[in-house]
């Protein structure tokens, strides 16, 4: 699963992703619109970690996240078919918001975070109205030629597109059947991407409460709460900091900033939980390890994010939350108590479950 980071130039985008990725991109950035980053970062997860206390596995596994970072966007950025395929094989898009005071990095008029945001997203909306009028055209085209029930469908649905596209409004807000989603799934919406708003702001003596406040301050509450969006703040400067600094120096430099943990892992938090994704744990004396299945997903599909094997062969999931698991000690000591359950092909996957397979394979 990936994140498309985006953002107008000089927000701090790509040093935002070399932070989170660690990766080595030059200083110079993107040569061009075609160029794009990519990179991956770990997904924050202290049950993991307590986890891994408890059974002091031979290696600890925690899950991961893609993010592909892409030139500044823009309308004539967004005519480069190179640009426009890195940002449609993303499933999330992670807008940086520049706020931050730096005099020796320009700036094109005052700084505004809802304006710069609705610029860009109005971007994304020309794009995907371009698309869906050419499309439109070929579809009535073979309707002229032999009428289809698919060929009908698929034409009231890019005409709901088209209206809502009309009307501004981005295509994630556009309700939908799971069948219609299918249905357009392979046309890759750029507005129909669910959006993460990241606020960069400036470093300050009470960073932890301007962070927490970031949101509400720069009015960006609307956006955020639309369907499918979210919003938080970090500071890139301070995590640039934190990034070289080993975990006992980095939980003292946050804390005199009155933080417990920092933006860059509040972050990935929200691009994860934007993705659709909750964690469970498998947990043992070779490995304790985090794996992502998108909210909702059964038994059976948990386990064929272990191996394809395990799903097809699945019978039982040994269940249990991970801090009742914690609590009891051991599974031994859980499965004396009764915390520990046997569930079947319609059990639903909660986040923090730790699961053990049963199968025939």
């Amino acid at each position: 699963m990936k994140n498309g980071i985006i953002g107008l130039p000089q927000v701090g985008k790509t040093s935002l992703f070399k932070i989170l990725t660690k990766a080595r991109v030059e200083e110079h950035g993107h040569a061009n619109p075609r160029e794009a980053h990519i990179g991956v970062a770990r997904v924050p997860d202290q049950r993991l970690e307590k986890l891994s206390a408890l059974y002091s596995p031979k290696k600890t596994t925690f899950a991961n996240v893609e993010f592909v970072d892409v030139a500044a966007v823009g309308q004539e950025a967004l005519k480069e078919t190179a640009y426009l395929t890195n940002l449609r094989n993303v499933d999330a898009l992670i807008h940086v918001l520049r706020v931050f005071d730096d005099e020796a990095i320009a700036h094109e008029g005052p700084l505004d975070p809802r304006r710069d945001a609705k610029n860009v997203e109005f971007d994304l909306i020309v794009s995907d109205l371009d698309q869906v009028e050419k499309r439109l055209e070929r579809v009535e085209k073979d309707l002229r030629k032999a009428r289809t029930s698919d060929l009908e469908r698929e034409r009231v649905l890019l005409l709901r597109s088209k209206e809502c596209l009309e009307k501004e409004i981005p295509l994630r807000e556009l309700e939908m059947t799971a069948e219609e989603k299918k249905l357009i799934r392979g046309f890759m919406f750029l507005s129909q991407k669910p959006i993460l708003y990241v606020l960069n702001v400036s470093e300050s003596a009470t960073l932890g409460a301007d962070l927490e406040s970031a949101v509400s301050r720069y009015n960006l509450d609307a956006l955020a709460q639309r369907p499918n969006a979210g919003a938080t703040a970090i500071c890139g400067k301070v995590e640039a900091e934190l990034a070289e600094m080993d975990d006992a120096e980095a939980a003292d430099f946050l804390e005199s900033y009155g933080l417990r943990e920092s933006g860059l892992v509040r972050l990935i938090r929200k691009s994860y939980e934007l993705l659709g994704l909750i964690s469970f744990f498998t947990a043992g004396e070779d490995e304790c390890r985090a794996w992502p299945v998108p909210v909702g997903a059964k038994a059976p599909q948990a386990a064929g994010v272990i191996h394809t094997d395990l799903e097809h062969h699945f019978i039982r999931a040994e269940t249990i939350r991970w801090d009742n698991l914690l609590a009891a000690g051991s599974e031994a000591a859980a499965r004396a108590k009764g915390t520990l359950r046997l569930e079947g092909k319609e059990y639903v996957v909660h986040d923090g479950d730790v699961l053990h397979i049963r199968h025939s394979g």
